[in-house]
């Protein structure tokens, strides 16, 4: 059987497209051929699934970031059905998160699940927004953190790692939490003012923030972590907790769970998706129970 390794060369900042034969090699000498399909520029990993998957292929590769899997997720739903598409993972880009829900050494850990053929049911999440549908592993954030990303790629992406920091000041400066109207399952709509919210399937994002300690990919429930209206010192002090896990339970940090999550979003917000940026009109979240075999 195929098995097919889309690979983005411009993950890790260029790393991979030096790192990845490499990997590909050792692969093969563990009795693992690759055949190999490189992206060329945003967008490309999407379509490269989608076509593998209407070609017959059933076992494919993700060998990049988060966001290089995010692409390929969203090229395999929704025609893939449970259980029909194993998916596997190089992580040779910056972020990796969501494996870490597996293991602290996610590329040794994903290699050596790939090699064994050890794979896992794993929930999604489908996020239904005005203009269509997307898919994720990991998380969707919005708020401060979505702010962060949007600020951090549209004006400073120039300056590398450091753009992230200036970011980071830039939406302090602005810092005002405001209502993100929304409703669990079917309980009552809550527009209380929000610093963040974070609607979740994976533990981690960023690589190593564990923003939802509580999260199970394999639960069938998303875990929505929601920070109420913070002054600019409090959202500092409690911020780097989230390396951690212990910033949900401080005061006005809640975390939940629920099969789904409703919203009443008259213009569209910025949203932070498996690491990308994106300008959503929210709909509903909701969890796909087992919907992707992976190697993990």
């Amino acid at each position: 059987m195929t098995t097919l390794a889309i690979i983005n060369p411009a993950a890790g900042g260029g790393r991979c497209r030096t790192r990845y034969p490499d990997a590909v090699a050792r692969a093969a000498a563990a009795g693992v051929t690759l055949d190999v399909a490189l992206t060329e520029g945003p967008g490309h990993a999407t379509q490269l699934a989608r076509d593998a998957y209407a070609s017959g292929i059933r076992r494919i590769v993700a060998c990049g970031g988060d966001g290089t899997t995010h692409e390929v997720v969203n090229g395999l739903l929704p025609a893939a059905q449970p259980g029909e598409v194993a998916l596997g993972f190089l992580p040779l880009g910056t972020g990796n998160s969501f494996l870490r829900d597996f293991s602290e050494d996610p590329g040794r850990h994903a290699f050596d699940a790939l090699i064994a053929g050890k794979t896992r049911r794993c929930d999604v999440l489908q996020i239904e927004h005005a203009e269509g549908v997307l898919y994720s592993l990991n998380l969707l954030s919005i708020g401060f953190v979505a702010d962060v990303n949007a600020t951090t790629h549209r004006r400073f992406k120039r300056m590398g790692e450091a753009g992230y920091s200036a970011g980071v000041v830039w939406e302090l400066a602005n810092l005002r939490p405001r209502p993100f109207p929304m409703r669990l399952d079917e309980g009552a709509w809550d527009d209380t003012p929000l610093t963040f919210a974070s609607f979740n399937n994976s533990r981690f994002t960023g690589g190593k923030m564990m923003m939802a300690p509580l999260a199970n990919t394999g639960d069938g429930r998303l875990d929505v972590v929601r920070a109420e209206g913070m002054s600019r010192l409090r959202l500092l002090t409690t911020f780097p907790r989230i390396f951690g896990g212990s910033h949900v339970g401080q005061p006005g940090i809640t975390s939940e769970q629920a099969r789904s999550v409703q919203f009443r979003e008259d213009t569209p917000v910025d949203v932070m998706v498996d690491g990308e940026v994106a300008r959503l009109r929210l709909r509903r979240i909701s969890t796909l129970p087992g919907a992707l075999e992976v190697y993990a």
